[in-house]
């Protein structure tokens, strides 16, 4: 008999927990929600045009009739992933790294892949198994997808092309440059160490990490934390059972094949490159204003900066590799941002100063305040918020709404400085400027456009 005094009675979790329909959950979300719009507030709409829904039971997804470490390995290889130099890549590898590196997502980067592997086979330059490149970037569940979707989309194409065929996808997975930043360096590391985690667990065969503005010897740890600590390679399908990834490998596969025949009925990967190219141009386009606009955030970058980082005499950042597409770097427009006001700091001796005059309603004006430090932050400013006016280069207003246009009238005729208002008062914005206030700076604001706005104004050093 157990003793249970000794605590070691062992615990029945199914009856500590009994099961909870769907309906039930679905019921207290939307009580949650009071009324809130559910697809709106929790539907997550990614670039691939999937909807990821709050969350998955085992009825939303159709498991995998694949054995765990069995071809085509889509649910892990008995054989952990080894260390590689970023350098090591077969000069006959698809470069499917070269398509996520100049904007593409990860349904196009996977249809572009696979048709791109088929033309080879069909030309009869593959006789064996095919190496494919994959960059690993920050969006964690769906870069583990992605290489299980590889597996599952390379299976089917070889099957489809020749049934006798065997061979398989050999995945060789770099951690990406196109969201790393010259700044923020111990995020770049974070976002690193993710991004390998997602390699490990989707089942890549070799694993590069890439420094960025952080040592060689950290990137090497992130292989031996990962193997030595977490044992992730010690777990065949350390991804198996989670019903998101279950769902989001089936999905990626889905819409990746779809494209894949709309780019076979075009007459293949080299006559659908034209068409490529555009979809890329399409898709740097619309990531880098997703960025300046900062409805997708970047840490360190255009949100949340290190406000005493300075980084003019220490960068060295690597172009990606990316064939003869043009590279995408999300932080890009940033970077010269900060760094024209480093320039300018340099050369006048003076770091521009941002002035966050608080008053009046306290909930108002720490909340506009905190917003504008991270906005005006990004650009390189010096920060100074305070209660009193004083000797500033741009000054911002940070109250209420309908404490604006006293403090607008109080506050333009006593400095010599630019007078901007945080918020979008739309009742008060005509009053405000015969005030004299020379702008607005809000979360619809295009953040690149403003800070190089006042950059201009303020005269500082290109």
């Amino acid at each position: 008999m157990p003793d249970e005094a000794a605590g070691t009675t062992p615990l029945n979790m199914a009856a500590e927990f009994p099961p909870i329909t769907t309906a039930e959950w679905e019921a207290a979300i939307r009580a949650d929600l009071a009324g809130a719009d559910y697809e709106k507030k929790l539907v997550w709409r990614t670039d691939e045009g999937i909807n990821v829904r709050p969350y998955y039971r085992a009825a939303d997804v159709q498991p995998l009739d694949i054995d765990p470490g069995q071809p085509p390995f889509v649910r892990g290889s008995p054989k952990p992933w080894e260390m590689m130099a970023p350098t090591a890549v077969p000069a006959d590898a698809v470069r499917a790294d070269w398509f996520h590196e100049s904007g593409a997502n990860a349904v196009e980067e996977l249809a572009w892949a696979l048709a791109w592997g088929v033309e080879k086979v069909a030309n009869g330059a593959v006789s064996g198994d095919m190496d494919f490149v994959f960059a690993i970037g920050s969006n964690y569940f769906f870069e583990i997808a992605k290489l299980r979707a590889a597996r599952l989309l390379w299976a089917n194409a070889v099957a489809a092309f020749d049934p006798a065929m065997s061979a398989q996808a050999r995945i060789r997975a770099v951690t990406a440059l196109s969201n790393k930043s010259i700044y923020d360096p111990y995020t770049n590391l974070l976002r690193a160490t993710t991004e390998a985690l997602s390699a490990a667990i989707g089942g890549a065969d070799t694993i590069a990490v890439r420094p960025v503005q952080f040592d060689q010897h950290l990137a090497d740890n992130i292989h031996r934390i990962l193997r030595e600590e977490s044992h992730i390679g010690d777990v065949t399908d350390p991804g198996g059972g989670c019903y998101l990834i279950e769902a989001m490998t089936s999905q990626l596969a889905e819409a990746a094949w779809k494209l894949f025949q709309q780019v076979e009925a075009a007459g293949g990967y080299t006559k659908a490159l034209p068409a490529i190219e555009r979809t890329l141009a399409a898709g740097r386009e619309a990531k880098l204003k997703s960025i300046s606009s900062r409805r997708r955030t970047l840490v360190g970058v255009n949100n949340y900066p290190d406000l005493t980082e300075k980084e003019l005499d220490n960068f060295s950042l690597a172009a990606a590799d990316t064939g003869p597409f043009p590279a995408l770097r999300l932080a890009s427009e940033f970077e010269e941002i900060r760094l024209r006001t480093e320039r300018h700091a340099r050369a006048s001796g003076h770091t521009p100063v941002v002035l966050l005059l608080e008053r009046g309603e306290l909930k108002w004006r720490m909340a506009r305040s905190n917003f504008c430090t991270n906005f005006f932050g990004c650009g390189g400013f010096k920060i100074v918020a305070s209660a009193e006016l004083q000797p500033a280069d741009l000054v911002v207003l940070c109250s209420s709404d309908a404490e604006y246009p006293a403090l607008a009238k109080e506050v333009v005729p006593a400095t010599t400085a630019p007078v901007i208002v945080a918020g979008n008062p739309k009742e008060q914005i005509e009053e405000l400027k015969q005030a004299g206030v020379k702008g607005f700076v809000h979360v619809l604001s295009n953040a690149v456009e403003t800070l190089r706005h006042w950059q201009d104004e303020l005269r500082l050093e290109k």
